[in-house]
């Protein structure tokens, strides 16, 4: 039997810590016996901390990271690997004793204390969006990438936040016994056996204050004006200032070039009104200045990983309650081995 050991570090982050337990023990096998022995192990044998307002006491201790597997790290707030990029010496010396063949997995903020081991150093990874920024701070040789659901590279697979964990056990166990076995615990946990897109569509995108200075107050002018063409050269003289110049004080100001920012601000736009409104997806389209909804189903598969349509059905509630049933996931077909996203 293939043993998985959830290795929960305090303050660990409760609801990361039982997507394992959960997915791997939801379904048995042709012959009934159980596919996976999972257990929950932690350092301190007297509790481990979750931030979820409870202390549960794990079955095991770091012993068994020795003879696991899979070793997944859930989401932590684990004050060194989150503020230094360091791991205390207890936890260090547990990782050190996983087995060079184990499949090592970490969901959600779980990456920090990977990162923190070395084990992602030069390959790809993914963590929640909202840490991103920290984690590239620390953690510079990781090639991260917040846009995606997963990530798997070789034997080290990171999963973003929080339910993209479900995601990413689901694709392990479609990995080790097939898209049967998959779907049957995608249906007994009622969520979809694997979702369009990636983390990008659920990303909260900063849109710079307005200012008097600088470029400021031309990108305001821009985001009144989204359906319009705004070329370079009409930016620029908003500004009043010559193209090389806005161009170079543009990037200067926002990280981005004034395309690459306004493409971005037209999509979130469309984003709004595929969330808020009824408009057709030709009409969203020309209010957002993408001109065809060719064009928007186009970027937005580019940029989210879902066209128009597939979004407004996963953020558009009716009378502020979400109208997909259960018997609507409990209902989907078998599927075939799909591409892993970041494979």
């Amino acid at each position: 039997m293939h043993t998985v050991a959830v290795l929960a570090l305090a303050p660990v982050v409760g609801f990361d810590m039982t997507i394992p337990p959960t997915v791997f023990r939801s379904v048995d096998g042709p012959d009934g016996s159980p596919l996976y022995d999972v257990q929950v192990c932690g350092l301190d044998p007297a509790g481990v901390v979750s931030t979820a307002g409870y202390t549960i006491v794990p079955q095991a201790g770091p012993e068994l990271l020795a003879t696991a597997d899979t070793v997944i790290v859930p989401g932590t707030q684990l004050p060194q690997a989150r503020r230094d990029g360091t791991l205390p010496g207890e936890v260090a010396e547990a990782l050190a004793s996983i087995r060079d063949d184990a499949r090592i997995v970490s969901i959600c903020t779980g990456a920090f204390v990977l990162g923190a081991a070395g084990l992602l150093d030069d390959r790809r990874a993914t963590t929640h969006w909202a840490h991103a920024e920290d984690f590239r701070r620390l953690f510079p040789r990781v090639r991260l990438d917040e846009n995606l659901l997963f990530v798997e590279d070789g034997n080290i697979c990171t999963a973003a936040g929080l339910a993209a964990g479900l995601d990413l056990c689901l694709h392990l166990m479609r990995t080790d016994h097939g898209s049967e076995i998959a779907n049957r615990a995608a249906r007994y946990c009622v969520v979809p056996p694997w979702r369009e897109g990636g983390q990008s569509q659920f990303i909260d995108r900063h849109i710079p204050d307005d200012g008097s200075d600088g470029t400021a107050p031309t990108r305001a002018w821009m985001l009144r004006h989204l359906d319009r063409d705004l070329d370079l050269a009409a930016s620029a003289a908003h500004a009043r200032m010559s193209v090389r110049t806005f161009t170079r004080r543009f990037k200067s100001e926002t990280g981005q070039a004034p395309g690459a920012w306004l493409l971005q601000q037209r999509l979130r736009h469309a984003r709004h009104l595929l969330e808020t409104t009824d408009l057709s997806i030709d009409a969203v389209a020309r209010a957002a200045g993408m001109g065809t909804a060719s064009s928007l189903r186009h970027h937005m598969r580019i940029e989210l990983g879902v066209p128009p349509l597939a979004y407004r059905r996963t953020f558009r509630a009716v009378q502020g309650v979400e109208t997909r049933r259960t018997s609507e996931i409990a209902q989907v077909p078998a599927m075939g081995s799909r591409p892993v996203a970041g494979s």
